[in-house]
């Protein structure tokens, strides 16, 4: 048996059926700037994986490579349905910028956050960040490093 949420969903639905997801997400350089990679874990609010995946990015700054996890975070909840997305991220810079509290000066930062709010702009779903120790992000960390090991995609 399938146990259900208060509003009678399975965990990690939405009223609508849409999918109420969780994600870590981190960027890795070995140097900085270096070889870079990006890692990202979606989860469904009750815990279940959706999808994980790192990538390999080249030689970039791990400010780059943070907000590249998040716009391939962006378009896996999009492709997955989701209704909602909480996005976990020890980066305290990019949860800043993207939340507003800090400017970015730096115009190539500031063209990544344009494509996360363009990405955001169509309103498929709910959005926030926060950020999270980096002790508590170790899964998306990993990923990153295994991705930047590589020198590939990897995931499931």
């Amino acid at each position: 048996m399938i146990a259900s949420s208060p509003t009678g969903e399975p965990p990690g639905r939405g009223t609508a059926g849409g999918l109420r997801c969780v994600a870590y997400i981190d960027g890795s350089c070995f140097g900085n700037p270096g070889e870079s990679g990006c890692g990202v874990v979606l989860k469904t609010e009750a815990g279940d994986p959706v999808e994980k995946a790192g990538v390999y990015l080249g030689h970039a700054t791990n400010n780059v490579a943070e907000y590249q996890g998040l716009l391939l975070c962006l378009e896996m909840a999009g492709r997955h349905g989701a209704e909602s997305l909480t996005v976990y991220s020890d980066s305290e810079l990019l949860v800043r910028q993207v939340n507003g509290r800090y400017r970015v000066k730096k115009p190539h930062l500031a063209e990544l956050l344009g494509q996360v709010r363009a990405a955001l702009a169509s309103g498929r779903f709910r959005f926030q960040i926060r950020h999270v120790p980096r002790e508590q992000n170790n899964e998306a960390d990993g990923l990153a490093r295994q991705a930047i090991r590589s020198r590939s995609r990897i995931g499931s």
